[in-house]
């Protein structure tokens, strides 16, 4: 593929990083997050929360007594 020859293909070939931020020698940059917040649950979520825990309960139980079906 052929790249155009335009004034933005000189930025992109500069480094996006400075030799001091990157390497054994780096600094650990501080991660910006925001806070998680709790939230209410929905419905939804509740019934496939259940589903999963009624399915694994239910293959428990298929696995340890196979001949009760």
């Amino acid at each position: 593929m052929v790249r155009p020859s335009n004034s933005d293909s000189a930025t992109e070939d500069e480094w996006r990083f400075g030799i001091d931020e990157v390497g054994p020698d780096a600094e650990p940059a501080e991660p910006v997050e925001a806070p998680i917040e709790p939230g209410s649950p929905t419905p939804e979520n509740i019934a496939f929360v259940l589903v999963g825990v009624l399915l694994t309960v239910g293959l428990l139980f298929v696995t340890i007594f196979p001949n009760s079906i």
